[in-house]
């Protein structure tokens, strides 16, 4: 099946999690070559006006200063598609129930495993207007 509509399925898991209040971390791992951008993560932040996420962009050069900001999940949605295949070949998602992982092999074939959770609870990212 096409890594494009694997991963629609992939992130239908992550809004679930995040309407069940179990989406702990996402993480884009597994970069392509040796770009300078070597993750990037997204911690939740669930606040009164809604859930939004705090997405981190970390740099390998020690003169690029890693990036955050704060986003709706929609719009972390797009940063996170517009890198797969392009920077980063896997994504991990984290819950307080499981595991998830999308790849995509070299021939654009997506996959989702799942395993044992990693985390136990939810541990919000600390937004900066606090």
């Amino acid at each position: 099946m096409p890594y494009q509509d694997v991963f629609v399925l992939f992130w239908e898991q992550v809004k679930e999690s995040v309407h069940e209040g179990r989406f702990a971390k996402l993480t884009m791992a597994k970069t392509i070559g040796k770009p300078n951008l070597r993750n990037i993560f997204l911690r939740p932040i669930y606040a009164e006006d809604g859930f939004k996420v705090l997405l981190k962009l970390r740099y390998r050069s020690r003169d690029t200063e890693d990036n955050e900001d704060e986003l709706t999940l929609d719009q972390a949605h797009e940063v996170v598609k517009s890198h797969i295949r392009k920077s980063f070949l896997s994504v991990l998602l984290f819950t307080t129930t499981k595991d998830v992982t999308f790849k995509v092999n070299k021939k654009g074939v997506g996959s989702i495993s799942e395993a044992l959770p990693t985390f136990r609870e939810v541990t919000q990212a600390k937004s900066d207007e606090e």
